[in-house]
């Protein structure tokens, strides 16, 4: 006896965005049969039942937010009743290499849900600076291949804990077959370490708050963020900021800043109301917004210009710079520069010794993790919606463009090489190699 079953065959950015989950619960509550599976191409779909059109519509109106669908085939297939997949139930398979390509997932900044259990004393992962789950967190910096699967990131040597891996494989879960789904008990970890003299009373248990103790005394310190290291100082101590310039050998080119919030930002510059959205975008990027005239900030943040570049946090890591111990409404600092960790001409430094010892001359203390980055990303830059940096929170995302036509390779020129690639109708591009 056959029956038919319906193969799906979905295309374009549906891996690291909740998409498997999407589709499992989707079918659960559909009563359908089958399975999803990530491949190398996409995401595969075999399913059976008597609600499969609503599926198929539901498919393409519910998808994730954070998922960006190019196509979805479908096709009958044929199957023998006692087939290797029989009738029971729905399941996730585990992932296959089919020696095609699929789009990795842009890292993402922090969602709201998980900026809550961060500052929440009842959380499991109150305080934990490696905090996300399957709307949010680290993805095409930790991805060494696909599928996207946690073995193919840099958090397979991270084993999870009972409570962690109960999360990852119940379907109600914010972070069912969340990859990178951590805690303190068994996630990456921060380590604080202070090579100048002067700072070597403020280092401490915590690494934060060592941190915390550093910038408010006027010291440089090298953060490992999401896709490399910042250089940070407190961008409202003058001595500070111009200790920075110096040390980085910067004579007028603008600092990169970071705010608490959007009330903050405002108190420095104008900001229109499509300005705000990009800020508060999941993309974070740096916008370049117009400075009032009472601007309190040091002019040697950005020397005789007219604008500066502000960023809100992205990461669980940067609220709790401005947050840490999260018990008070009061940020510790208004405004941090928050500059890309690289030397003069050299691209963002992304691996712990190589920083201690490149930034040396530069960082009065560092404040490191020991997740792994595989490939660094710089911020993004944007004014008036133009890019001048296309990097963190849209790299590896593709741009369609019109019509189709060779495959052409471009390496841009100059200090300012972007690799990008022209492929069926899509413009794929790297950030900047070199600032």
């Amino acid at each position: 006896m056959t029956y038919l079953r319906i193969k799906i065959k979905v295309k374009g950015l549906v891996q690291g965005v909740g998409f498997r989950p999407f589709v499992f619960n989707l079918a659960r509550s559909l009563d359908l049969k089958g399975f999803v599976k990530n491949t190398s191409e996409g995401v595969v779909i075999e399913i059976e039942g008597k609600h499969v059109r609503v599926f198929l519509q539901r498919l393409r109106s519910e998808k994730p937010e954070l998922s960006d669908v190019e196509s979805i085939d479908v096709e009958s297939i044929v199957k023998e009743k006692t087939s290797e997949y029989g009738r029971d139930g729905f399941s996730i398979l585990d992932s296959e290499d089919t020696g095609s390509i699929t789009p990795v997932s842009p890292d993402t900044s922090v969602c709201n849900d998980c900026l809550s259990e961060l500052l929440n004393p009842l959380d499991r992962r109150y305080l934990y600076p490696f905090i996300n789950c399957t709307n949010c967190g680290p993805r095409y910096s930790i991805t060494r291949a696909i599928p996207y699967d946690r073995p193919n990131t840099t958090m397979s040597c991270f084993n999870m804990c009972h409570d962690c891996n109960r999360e990852y494989q119940d379907p109600e879960d914010r972070r069912f077959h969340a990859q990178a789904d951590a805690c303190s008990l068994c996630g990456p970890q921060l380590g604080f370490q202070s090579i100048n003299p002067l700072f070597k009373e403020d280092e401490g248990e915590e690494p934060i708050s060592s941190a915390i103790r550093v910038l408010k005394a006027g010291g440089i310190v090298a953060v490992k963020g999401l896709g490399g290291f910042h250089i940070a100082c407190d961008a409202e101590n003058k001595d500070a900021v111009t200790l920075l310039r110096e040390r980085k050998q910067r004579i007028n080119k603008p600092f990169a800043m970071m705010a608490p919030d959007m009330d903050t930002v405002r108190g420095f510059c104008y900001v229109t109301d499509e300005e705000a959205q990009l800020m508060l975008s999941r993309r974070r990027p740096i916008v370049l917004l117009k400075k009032r005239p009472d601007c309190r900030l040091p002019e040697e943040v950005a020397p005789k210009n007219r604008y500066l570049g502000f960023m809100l946090p992205y990461t669980p890591l940067h609220h709790l710079l401005f947050f840490y111990p999260g018990g008070g409404v009061t940020p510790n600092f208004r405004c941090l520069v928050m500059t890309s960790g690289n030397l003069s001409e050299e691209p963002i430094i992304h691996e712990n010794e190589a920083a201690v010892e490149g930034l040396a001359g530069i960082a009065d203390a560092f404040l490191l993790h020991n997740r792994d980055i595989f490939m660094r990303v710089d911020d993004s830059v944007i004014r008036s919606n133009v890019f001048i940096r296309r990097s963190r929170g849209y790299v590896p995302e593709a741009i369609a463009i019109k019509g189709t036509g060779p495959e052409v390779l471009g390496v841009g020129a100059d200090l300012k090489n972007t690799f990008t690639l022209t492929d069926k109708g899509f413009l794929c591009n790297t950030e900047s190699a070199y600032r």
